[in-house]
């Protein structure tokens, strides 16, 4: 029997899946960070690592065929060239590199995805000026590169996924003359970037020493990996262009598979590569946090259920805790609209769910007309997913089915990744 490994680091934690070549679990185990701070230090993750393959039945271990590891976007690292971190992990959303924010304007081209504080490259930049580098070569890598050089050996490779957000161009496959000529310079000389391969393929074998220690067979290869995000999308099914996944965690995510690719930053929208297709998407302030501000999760299962879902509230909202927002509307200084406020909490609750439903139809309108793409179903994921009302209300405004989707965990879009590895060696 093949089995296939998925491997998620995320925000929370570590989790491990183990599917067959039908798609369906066969194990699954976690690991959660004790503290925020602990996710920073790259051995706890290796400590995590170790503790997911041990934590697979032995009998399933030897059995794994292809492993895939996703995790979290731009959260990065140097190494040396034994791939040994010289310095602790800047985590995804580690904004210290907005102090280099003039310095990345000057290098990169107008309204590129990387002209953001918590950008790949714009982290690249923060530690070539912040930490003491001596004459020796370093490698940059990203949270699923190392995690993969663990197992593989390979020090320095990435995938197209993970490199998105450091500014290698996903359409043309290579990195852009802006940014090799920059690494090839006097200030970024010592620093390596990662080779880059297709999500998926393989990139090597388990190391003698991983076989050893975990029982897998030596058979067993490593794919490229992917972000957390890609990997919750794979997770859910969606394939088909039209086709989208609405996360509804404590910010809307929303991403639609597109033929078209899009990058546009006056609308905060950037397009991930998915195969011959692209994952076209944008991410708006609104969502579960402003919810959870006004009420406790038994409170908004008990109201929800008071809810006519058919039936609107009146109420005109702009759902936001803090001025600010990122998409559709790109506006740093677009304030909250919660006024006015009724007496009645249920009608105060179906104001805001149909003010985010709003925003999430404003958001697919959006991407629809810059992508060209016909919105045709919208699979939904996150805590949001549960509650059947908001899922009608959403519906009404959508016009289109909205279905939970069946599997939302990332660790198992990463297993599926490695069920469908190229027979591709990249080496």
């Amino acid at each position: 029997m093949n089995l296939f490994l998925g491997l998620d680091f995320g925000t929370s934690g570590a989790r491990a899946v183990v599917i067959d070549s039908n798609l369906q679990v066969k194990a699954q185990t976690q690991y959660v960070w004790e503290t925020a701070e602990e996710n920073k230090l790259p051995h706890v993750w290796q400590k995590a690592l170790f503790h997911l393959l041990n934590n697979i039945p032995q009998e399933i271990r030897g059995e794994i065929r292809a492993i895939a590891i996703d995790g979290t976007s731009a959260t990065v690292l140097l190494s040396n060239s034994y791939g040994k971190p010289v310095t602790e992990a800047l985590l995804y959303n580690d904004s210290r590199g907005v102090t280099m924010m003039d310095k990345l304007k000057s290098i990169a081209p107008d309204n590129h995805p990387v002209i953001s504080a918590t950008s790949s490259f714009a982290k690249l930049l923060w530690l070539i000026e912040n930490i003491s580098l001596s004459n020796q070569t370093y490698y940059f890598l990203h949270q699923a590169d190392w995690l993969g050089f663990l197992l593989h050996g390979k020090l320095g490779v990435s995938d197209y996924n993970n490199v998105l957000k450091l500014g290698y161009d996903v359409g043309d496959l290579s990195y852009p003359d802006w940014l090799t000529n920059f690494v090839n310079s006097e200030v970024g000389k010592n620093i390596q970037l990662p080779e880059v391969v297709t999500p998926g393929a393989i990139v090597g074998n388990v190391t003698p020493e991983v076989v050893n220690s975990f029982g897998l067979s030596p058979e067993c290869v490593v794919c490229g990996g992917t972000t957390d995000s890609i990997a919750a999308f794979i997770a859910s099914g969606a394939n088909t262009p039209g086709e989208a996944v609405t996360s509804l965690g404590s910010t809307l995510v929303l991403k639609l598979l597109s033929r078209t690719r899009v990058d546009d930053a006056k609308y905060g929208i950037y397009s991930h590569r998915l195969g011959d297709l692209w994952l076209v998407g944008g991410a708006s302030n609104t969502g579960g946090a402003v919810l959870r501000h006004f009420f406790s999760d038994a409170e908004l299962e008990s109201f929800s259920k008071q809810i006519d879902p058919n039936v609107e509230s009146g109420l005109d909202y702009y759902p936001l805790l803090h001025k600010g927002d990122r998409f559709p509307i790109n506006d740093p200084e677009l304030l909250p609209r919660l006024e006015p406020r009724p007496e009645n909490p249920i009608l105060f609750l179906h104001g805001l769910l149909e003010g985010i439903a709003k925003i999430e139809l404003r958001g697919y309108e959006l991407l629809q007309a810059l992508s060209a793409a016909t919105l045709t179903k919208v699979y939904t994921a996150g805590g949001g997913a549960k509650n059947p009302t908001f899922s009608e209300i959403r519906g009404r405004y959508l016009g289109v089915p909205t279905i939970k989707a069946v599997y939302t965990d990332a660790a198992y879009g990463s297993a599926i990744l490695a069920s469908s590895h190229s027979t591709i060696n990249n080496e």
